[in-house]
């Protein structure tokens, strides 16, 4: 099983849930309006939540096993940028999501993960 996770709101998280389906793409822009979800791998955890999710109250970090993401998973780079990141060109399964866990700062203010 290969993981790759998605930092997300705990309540766009438990919205999900009775839906079957996540379609947050990330902070304050869904699926629909970026075209995919954005992931990580577990040595980008950290860095994406510095750099995106600095100040976000009440994060989850789910969990994604992507053998069993059914839409198509690319690996891509931002552009001018050159470590590529998982993106999910579809809806998030919540069966595809083998666990959550909370996202927090630690005492010096910033997001660690050691996957």
């Amino acid at each position: 099983m290969a993981l790759i996770y998605h930092i997300a709101r705990a309540t766009d998280w438990q919205r999900a849930l009775p839906v079957g389906e996540y379609r947050i793409s990330t902070v304050d822009k869904t699926l629909e309006q970026q075209g995919f979800i954005h992931a990580s791998t577990a040595s980008q955890v950290a860095g994406v939540a510095n750099a995106i999710f600095a100040g976000v109250p009440d994060l989850v970090l789910l969990l994604i096993d992507e053998d069993l993401v059914g839409p198509e998973i690319r690996y891509e780079a931002p552009p001018g940028g050159t470590q590529r990141y998982p993106h999910i060109y579809g809806p998030l399964g919540t069966d595809a999501v083998v666990g959550t866990q909370p996202l927090e700062p630690g005492a010096d203010g910033r997001f660690h993960f050691a996957g």
